[in-house]
């Protein structure tokens, strides 16, 4: 099979591509309001008054971890947007209906911030459930919004699968997308089931909150960086599909066992925890050896390419999901470790630096390329002096900010629970050692240094592009 991509005529875009320049946008904009809460979150661990009774710290961390959520999912899905006319060499089938339906998340979406903002707390009842909050963490989205993140999601499947039959043309990289978006919609219902029995709740709720995302989002990634080094390094197409098939085999044969290093803590047999332990790690390996791999390749020309940004943008992705999904994830999981870490800020610190590498670098490279045909009809290379600004300032704050929350898990494993045996006195002296409070200073500094990125990019992205610098490639 060819590496090379379908072009439309005269360069322009196709109709699904000038909507995915849309989801890019949204996302780029959701990502500054998730910076936003994090600050406000971050600062109130150092004052804990401070917008007490306007917008409390749990209300913050709502906005936060769902903004992340919500960003990265469409930036993914503008991703397949993208590509999937230059897969297939057509439109997509049915892109009116993506547009309504898109219409309609933006719109969900603000909805649901207003709530949160506005209408914090109220009683447990079916009322709420439905149309405020459903009390779970993390997937506090009220049951009408879940129901319309699922139809997004069917959607996005239709066109996949229409417009991959259309073409009459079905590719490993098309037949591991259609199987991963099967299971993205269905994984995701797993939490909107109501049972009693607590052990249930939790063990459904894992299903979403680690697996839907740690596998589906994993492989989905896959399959968009396989696009994307195809683009930016012309790596065989049949290079990319081996990688992406070992990933399928691991994230979905390790990660169903894998998320087992939860399942003790909610009540499930002890086995649960080594099984988990072990096969939790497995999962990045894949991908990383897909990047490595391609760039050994590319080494011949000495990674020319078009696009630098997106190019240094996929190597920080796919090292930065190794360390803070693979690394930072199995030091914890370790059963011998984890009867004593698990749920302190070492959690924490896995978690950013895994949704950083993992996915951030996925959603940025994929930008890059956008912006690039966007406003480059010819392959003239893309490059500025303020992207390399852009990714050093975001990986310094994230690698700060993860490194101030496992000091301060350190200080809760080892002093609160290893020493100390979970007493309540335990855990005063260890949210008050020095371990843990000058964490707290460290962690705000290094959220300003990632902000600082932030702005950087998003003054990069603006305006990348629309010099003449460079030379045809």
């Amino acid at each position: 099979m060819a590496t090379s991509f379908a072009r439309p005529k005269a360069q322009e875009l196709f109709e699904s591509q000038k909507l995915a320049l849309a989801y890019f946008a949204v996302a780029i904009v959701l990502f500054g309001a998730q910076l936003i809460f994090g600050l406000i979150a971050a600062y109130q661990y150092i004052n804990p008054d401070f917008l007490l009774d306007k917008l409390p710290f749990m209300t913050n961390r709502t906005l936060h971890v769902n903004a992340m959520i919500v960003w990265l999912l469409v930036g993914l899905m503008g991703g397949v947007y993208w590509f999937l006319p230059l897969e297939t060499g057509r439109e997509v089938v049915g892109i009116k209906l993506a547009k309504f339906i898109w219409w309609v998340i933006v719109a969900g979406v603000g909805v649901v911030v207003l709530v949160y903002l506005f209408v914090q707390i109220g009683p447990g009842n079916a009322l709420t459930l439905w149309f405020i909050n459903e009390g779970r963490e993390y997937i506090e989205a009220p049951r009408w919004a879940d129901l319309a993140i699922v139809a997004w999601v069917a959607i996005f499947l239709y066109n996949v699968i229409a417009t991959t039959l259309a073409a009459r043309r079905i590719t490993g990289l098309l037949g591991v997308l259609i199987f991963d978006l099967v299971a993205l919609g269905a994984l995701y219902t797993a939490g909107m089931h109501y049972t009693v029995n607590v052990t249930m709740d939790q063990y459904l709720w894992w299903w979403v909150v680690h697996l839907w995302v740690e596998a589906t989002w994993e492989v989905l990634v896959g399959v968009l960086m396989g696009w994307s080094l195809m683009y930016l390094l012309g790596t065989p197409r049949k290079l990319i599909e081996t990688w992406l098939f070992l990933e399928v085999a691991l994230v979905f044969g390790t990660g169903i066992l894998g998320l087992g290093h939860h399942y003790f803590w909610i009540g499930t047999p002890e086995y649960w925890i080594g099984l988990g332990g072990f096969f939790s790690a497995l999962e990045p390996l894949p991908l990383v050896a897909m990047v490595v791999h391609a760039l050994y390749d590319a080494g011949a020309h000495r990674l020319h390419t078009v696009n630098r940004p997106a190019l240094f943008w996929a190597i920080a992705q796919a090292f930065g999901n190794f360390i803070g999904a693979g690394v930072w994830g199995f030091m914890q999981t370790l059963p011998q470790i984890n009867m004593y870490s698990h749920g302190t800020q070492l959690a924490a610190a896995h978690g950013h630096l895994a949704f950083f590498g993992a996915y951030v670098g996925t959603v940025m490279t994929l930008i890059y390329i956008a912006v690039q045909n966007a406003r480059r009809p010819v392959m003239i290379p893309l490059d500025s002096r303020y992207w390399g600004w852009a990714l050093a300032l975001m990986v310094l704050g994230i690698v700060g900010i993860a490194g101030s929350f496992t000091i301060s898990g350190f200080s809760q494993t080892m002093i609160e629970r290893a020493e100390l045996g979970s007493t309540w006195s335990a855990f005063i002296q260890s949210y008050t050692h020095p371990w843990y409070t000058h964490t707290l200073g460290w962690r705000y500094l290094f959220a300003w240094i990632f902000v600082a990125g932030y702005l950087v990019l998003v003054y990069d992205l603006l305006t990348i592009g629309k010099r003449r610098e460079g030379h045809a490639a």
